[in-house]
């Protein structure tokens, strides 16, 4: 069963995504502050995490930086009721993989959590390697550990879920349309702008690359999206 953590300080909230989930035969457990997630994501280790982005004594984007450097294999799905911009981006560069903005829909936030579980699920699909080694990078996706050289590479969960995709497919030019809807789950009606896509493919690169300017292991193609070069040749 899949054990699924809420986060939210809002009791009305909190006690309809708990009767919500439970109904749809999920684990739950919840947290009212941002302390308390970050020991209950110790303990419990759930494999997603709804987060309310404004808590008491630590605020979600402390959780999330919490989760992803701690626990890059859970997925977090950042609830926040302001509608800027800016904080819906602060909270994918600080490692949510997905957002909503409240009020939400019931039906669309079920669809994506099982859009996200079952992914995980069948992460370890023929298609996508569980290893992989080109150049001095070695990466294990079992086991969410990757280094180059000597040096071990913090690489998010969503880095490792892109890196893994791009490497199932060498050479093949996968669009940014692609990765938001295999990576981030989203439907060809619900696409969100694609720099997205090509912030986490530049964070990407200044963990892999040499010269994160100058890629020759994730190209671009312009206009288009992205490639894995696993013979690592100059030029894009």
């Amino acid at each position: 069963m899949h054990r699924v953590l809420i986060v939210e300080d809002e009791e009305s909230i909190r006690a309809g995504l708990t009767d919500l989930l439970d109904i749809e035969g999920y684990e739950t457990a919840v947290a009212v502050d941002g302390q308390e997630a970050m020991e209950k994501v110790r303990q419990w280790h759930p494999h997603l995490v709804l987060l309310d982005l404004m808590l008491p004594k630590s605020s979600g984007f402390e959780v999330c930086r919490f989760i992803r450097k701690q626990h890059p294999e859970i997925f977090v799905l950042m609830l926040t009721a302001k509608n800027e911009e800016m904080s819906k981006i602060a909270g994918l560069e600080m490692g949510a993989d997905d957002y909503m903005t409240k009020p939400f829909s019931v039906s669309e936030l079920m669809a994506r959590i099982k859009t996200h579980l079952r992914r995980a699920a069948s992460s370890s699909a023929a298609l996508e390697p569980d290893t992989l080694e080109f150049g001095d990078v070695r990466v294990d996706f079992k086991r969410y550990e990757a280094v180059r050289g000597k040096l071990h590479l913090d690489l998010s969960a969503k880095e490792f879920q892109i890196l893994r995709y791009l490497a199932g497919r060498p050479g093949e030019v996968v669009t940014r349309e692609d990765l938001l809807q295999a990576i981030w789950g989203y439907s060809v009606d619900n696409m969100p702008t694609t720099r997205t896509v090509d912030n986490q493919i530049l964070k990407l690169r200044q963990k892999l690359e040499k010269d994160a300017a100058a890629p020759i292991w994730i190209k671009s193609v312009r206009g288009v999206g992205y490639k894995f070069d696993p013979e690592g040749s100059p030029g894009d």
